[in-house]
């Protein structure tokens, strides 16, 4: 199973948790014609007049100064995106992997379309965000399948 992790840059924005804030976000992002996989949109429990808006990827001149014109900077969060092809327990596994290496998870958002699934993992720093690559990537590797022993033929006794 082909599976990817690499570094992201979220771009964040703090709005009203109001109708149309998250249109007012994404639409300088549509007219630069920005091509974004990840979109996350929540209210803050504590505070739930607030909502963080987050976006992935951020890249180019017009992408770059819509998402700015939008209220969004880059986040200094050490993020993940992990994608590949989904099988049962993978999402545990990983999991594990993460506990027994100590690794606590500040976020995790996860979908699985078709056969495939993607996920975005926040750390609370870049060290942390390292080791859990690498955790993850060894977490996701697919289990060494048995070696079946070629079938003898019969011998015909005459």
């Amino acid at each position: 199973m082909a599976v990817t992790v690499k570094r992201i840059s979220l771009w964040r924005c703090e709005v009203p948790n109001e109708p149309g804030a998250l249109a007012r976000t994404l639409e300088p992002l549509a007219a630069a014609r920005a091509s974004l996989r990840v979109v996350m949109g929540y209210r803050f429990p504590e505070h739930q007049e607030r909502a963080a808006i987050e976006v992935y990827p951020i890249t180019g001149a017009r992408a770059t100064a819509a998402a700015q014109s939008a209220g969004l900077a880059a986040s200094d969060m050490p993020c993940l995106l992990v994608e590949g092809d989904d099988r049962p327990g993978l999402g545990a596994r990983i999991g594990r992997a993460l506990a027994d290496g100590g690794i606590n998870v500040a976020f995790l958002i996860a979908q699985v379309v078709g056969r495939r699934f993607s996920a975005v993992v926040g750390f609370g720093d870049g060290a942390a965000a390292d080791a859990a690559s690498r955790l993850i990537k060894a977490a996701c590797k697919e289990p060494p399948k048995p070696r079946r022993k070629p079938a003898r033929k019969p011998t015909r006794r005459r």
